[in-house]
């Protein structure tokens, strides 16, 4: 009876040192004595705690007490997620589902929530090595009014294609894509699920006839909603989550240039150290025919058998090695229509004289759908210029 009352007197006593030293670990890390905190913080880690593992991820992102070093950051980060759902400022999801729907929404308003779906994004990726660290920080650093680069920004002055448009155009001319996001909402319903906005807009732009006209713009406004997988389908498969999307494609020309269709499509997104592949397929909304179909002021589908050219999805690839990275997309109809038609999109990035933004980009096209006005027409391109930012998925 004494040796167990003696140890339970030692428990107690050594249960009390664990506490008194993380209410002083918290203590210093309010006041922003992070070099007093982070002894303390790590010696919590090292022993077991969650709350701890992610704290010192946490510091060692922001070098807070300590240099920082996102590599340790991210395996402490991983350490601490069990079953990724465990951060640092976000309630457990038997609280969150205690708020009414209104004051969730209202929480989305706090600029906080941006700050902690980028934390959970870093945290979920792999990024064990120096490329995907560095890439997977960039895309998720807050920019302008929030925004952040959705697909690649690029301008391409070169770029040349061996077919002749049928209206006289130059076969050479200059490309250039913008593509932002803005995130809206992130773990509203306890998933950590992120609702976003999307824009993207392609131009193609003959720059070196007489008038520098541009020869067609295809606008793509988008929202979707991205849900990440379980940390067991995550670690045995490297799906890393599926995205939801309405997506809205249109040239904005009127009469028999008009162009547009409306998709719904859902994308499965993969990671495999520094390979990133996304498969994608849609279905596309219908829309009525046009009741005459050889006026242009007819209200209908103007471009009905789009599908025979672009099929129902598409598959791309993005490999990162060393500061190179290379990527690819391709699609096929598999012979809808009664002929088979596909297009294969190819390029490759490198740093522009070491910088980290700009990044010079060479492109290969070869097939159909390269732009609205052309969607059933074959075209062959090479390109060449910069792009602003790389594309993951």
């Amino acid at each position: 009876m004494l040796k167990c009352y003696k140890v339970c007197k030692f428990s107690f006593f050594i249960w009390i040192l664990i506490f008194s030293s993380s209410i002083l670990a918290n203590e210093y890390f309010n006041q922003k004595e992070y070099n007093k905190a982070f002894p303390i913080v790590k010696e919590e880690a090292e022993n077991g705690s969650k709350a701890s593992m992610y704290r010192l991820g946490y510091m060692y992102m922001n070098g807070l007490g300590v240099k920082k070093d996102i590599q340790k950051a991210s395996q402490w980060f991983q350490k601490s997620a069990s079953q990724y759902h465990y951060t640092l400022d976000i309630k457990p999801k038997e609280d969150i589902e205690k708020l009414s729907f209104i004051q969730r929404v209202s929480n989305q308003i706090d600029p906080v929530t941006n700050k902690r779906k980028s934390e959970y994004t870093f945290k979920k990726m792999d990024v064990n090595t120096t490329e995907t660290k560095e890439l997977i920080s960039s895309l998720e650093n807050t920019g302008f009014y929030g925004l952040q680069p959705y697909k690649a920004n690029y301008i391409l002055p070169f770029s040349c294609s061996t077919n002749k448009y049928d209206n006289g155009d130059l076969q050479t001319e200059v490309e250039f894509q913008l593509s932002f996001k803005k995130p809206i909402t992130y773990n509203l319903f306890g998933f950590n699920e992120h609702f976003i906005l999307a824009y993207t807009q392609k131009v193609w732009w003959q720059m070196y006839s007489d008038s520098a006209p541009f020869r067609e713009t295809n606008y793509l406004p988008e929202v979707y909603i991205s849900v990440p997988t379980t940390k067991s389908i995550d670690e045995k498969f490297g799906l890393k989550f599926m995205k939801y999307s309405f997506l809205h494609e249109s040239n904005g020309r009127a009469g028999y240039s008009s162009r547009s269709w409306n998709r719904l499509y859902a994308s499965a997104n993969w990671q495999w150290d520094n390979l990133f592949l996304s498969t994608r397929t849609w279905y596309r909304i219908p829309e009525n025919k046009k009741a005459i179909n050889n006026d242009p002021n007819a209200k209908g589908d103007d471009n009905p058998d789009i599908y025979k050219y672009l099929g129902y999805g598409d598959v791309k690839i993005n490999y990162f090695f060393n500061k190179h990275e290379v990527g690819s997309m391709f699609r096929y109809n598999f012979g809808m229509g009664g002929k088979h038609r596909g297009a294969i999109d190819l390029h490759w990035t490198y740093p522009f004289f070491g910088s980290k933004n700009t990044f010079l980009y060479l492109r290969f096209f070869n097939g159909y759908g390269e732009s609205l006005i052309d969607y059933d027409k074959s075209v062959t391109k090479s390109s060449i210029g910069f792009s602003l930012s790389r594309e993951v998925f």
